[in-house]
């Protein structure tokens, strides 16, 4: 990770297996229990996030936006979250929105800025394997064509 976006270092920290477990442990007890608090369902919520596993963000992200309906105090760290969520799902256009919006409140959050940055050197990035796989199909298609044409005036 570069140093100038030293803000946005969720994007590439993870829990270990333990730290996950010891959050989903907690939040499951309490789900037995007919009442998880806030503050578990968002311990859980952000240790899902910053998991590798796709699978754990999209639960992440699930959980994030149910807190952020419920819970207008914890808002700006659902926004955050949810948008971090969404830029390591590779989700760009999503995360850019929540993002942005969590921007328009904040405009000076470092956090946010730091992940904006991310997410447009994710969007460059996906432009340039769309452009490379587009050329390559191109290329192919050339080949293919040239190979019949050359076919059809050899018979």
């Amino acid at each position: 990770m570069s140093s100038d976006l030293p803000y946005a270092a969720d994007a590439q920290v993870s829990l270990s297996y333990d730290e996950l477990e010891v959050l989903r442990s907690q939040y499951q007890k309490e789900l037995a229990q007919s009442h998880v608090t806030v503050q578990t369902k968002f311990n859980y919520a952000w240790g899902l996030v910053k998991s590798p596993v796709r699978d754990h963000q999209v639960e992440g992200v699930r959980l994030l936006q149910d807190i952020y309906r419920t819970e207008p105090t914890r808002r700006r760290e659902c926004l955050y979250y949810i948008a971090l969520g969404y830029y390591k799902m590779g989700n760009y256009e999503d995360a850019k929105s929540f993002n942005d919006f969590l921007l328009e409140k904040e405009p000076g959050n470092l956090q946010a800025q730091s992940l904006s940055a991310l997410i447009e050197q994710g969007v460059t990035k996906e432009g340039y394997v769309g452009m490379a796989l587009a050329g390559g199909a191109v290329a192919l298609g050339t080949l293919l064509l040239a190979g019949f044409i050359r076919r059809a005036t050899r018979k």
